[in-house]
């Protein structure tokens, strides 16, 4: 299993900088392979969480609030299959019940420094929190921009949501600070792609693993919604990917990123979006030994308690731009790693995301898993253990699921069905 380093150790301090400012010339492309059908990734995939790398934004003048973000970026996080609790006004999940028989919709959620008495909040919907529900070409102007905000309203997406007081020190006269908070989240809690670009990385899960990720969620939002506690956001001890990353270790992905921790020992090694989203790519598809004793703790724990391993079928990355043309927001943006210049690993293994099709295309996924689960079938059997019996039926499982899911798709290119069945090469 090829190892899962985090954001940054000791040694990346002393590099930080120099890793900014060779970084920081660098616009970012978002226009990469393997856009995928998002109607048929939730007809096979009802429940899934969708991590997105955002990047920076930069709002152009006299549209309102002055937003410009650092090259860092932000990241938000997609439950398809969670939806808002109706009529509580206040960021609360549940499991949907799928009852009107077509896949679930779900929320998207969003961590923000603005929030005294919420750590998130979620935005219904996957158009409307990603784009806005604008197509992929249509242009941002003054009218389109408003037009998203008065949607945002409508949804009540802040609604039982206190901003901190520092949020409105720079209102005008004239605005009420009802419209001042959806104006100054705009592109960050909801209408993602009218500012940023987004690098995503889609995750399958079962019910029971969205049902332990919606738990997760609530109980972080409880101590603000009480009143017990206000909520401050800080980049070392507790920020947006923190969230993201906790939500996915109950789902039994990997171990919890620990927050609050002192602020000396946070430094050394805080999550960042660009590399949390190579993490996760990595994690769901480069980390199936062949034997169950090559498990790491994690996946071995979700394995005997869950069934379930987290080096999965169906884990795809995508990348979206920013909309174009755009009267609001420029779009060359920049997304930074935070890793050793010159000879730090994540830029490598980002580039293979894109270049091996496996990490981004269906079919591809699903022939090297297929492959993968033949391999692991085929080595010696060991000594029979309970760890070695659960990883045989998980892997049966999902060869089953592989194969059906092959059988159902569109023949490829070039590729006809042969008389048994199976595919035949024109």
């Amino acid at each position: 299993m090829p190892p899962m380093p985090r954001t940054m150790r000791a040694d990346r301090l002393g590099c930080l900088a120099a890793a900014l400012w060779l970084n920081a010339c660098a616009v970012e492309s978002f226009e990469r392979p393997g856009a995928s059908d998002e109607a048929a990734y939730s007809t096979a995939h009802p429940y899934y969480a969708e991590f997105c790398a955002l990047s920076q934004i930069k709002k152009k003048p006299g549209f309102g609030a002055d937003i410009r973000g650092e090259i860092g970026g932000h990241a938000v996080f997609y439950l398809n299959g969670a939806c808002r609790v109706e009529g509580a006004r206040y960021p609360l999940l549940r499991v949907c019940d799928g009852s009107a028989g077509a896949p679930p919709d779900g929320v998207g959620l969003s961590m923000n420094e603005h929030f005294s008495n919420a750590k998130w909040v979620a935005t219904p919907g996957r158009g409307f929190f990603f784009h806005g529900n604008l197509p992929a070409d249509a242009p941002v102007t003054r009218q389109t921009y408003a037009a998203v905000q008065d949607k945002a309203k409508r949804l009540g997406i802040y609604d039982g949501v206190a901003f901190h007081e520092k949020v409105f020190a720079d209102m005008p006269p004239g605005w009420r600070r009802e419209d001042w908070q959806y104006e100054v989240s705009v592109a960050t809690d909801y209408a993602i792609s009218l500012g940023r670009g987004r690098f995503c990385a889609r995750v399958p899960v079962d019910r029971p693993a969205m049902g332990r990720m919606v738990e997760f969620l609530n109980a972080e939002n409880a101590p603000y919604r009480s009143g017990a506690e206000v909520f401050r956001w800080s980049v070392f001890r507790d920020n947006c990917i923190h969230l993201a990353h906790n939500a996915l270790a109950a789902a039994g992905l990997w171990d919890e990123w620990r927050t609050h921790r002192p602020l000396l020992l946070a430094m050394l090694d805080f999550p960042v979006p660009k590399n949390e989203f190579v993490n996760l790519m990595r994690r769901t598809n480069d980390a199936l030994p062949l034997r169950p004793a090559g498990l790491d703790a994690a996946a071995r724990r979700s394995l005997l308690r869950n069934g379930t391993l987290p080096t999965i079928p169906g884990a795809l990355a995508e990348a979206r731009p920013p909309q174009r043309p755009n009267a609001v927001y420029d779009t060359e943006l920049k997304l930074i790693f935070y890793d050793e210049p010159n000879f730090g690993p994540y830029q490598g293994w980002f580039d293979a995301i894109w270049r091996e099709p496996r990490y981004h295309d269906a079919r591809a996924n699903l022939e090297h898993f297929r492959a993968l689960y033949a391999r692991i079938e085929a080595a010696p059997a060991m000594p029979p253990t309970d760890a070695d019996a659960a990883f045989r039926r998980h892997v049966a499982r999902q060869r089953r699921a592989v194969d059906a899911a092959l059988a159902a798709l569109a023949p490829a290119a070039g590729v006809r069905p042969a008389a048994d069945g199976r595919t035949a090469s024109n």
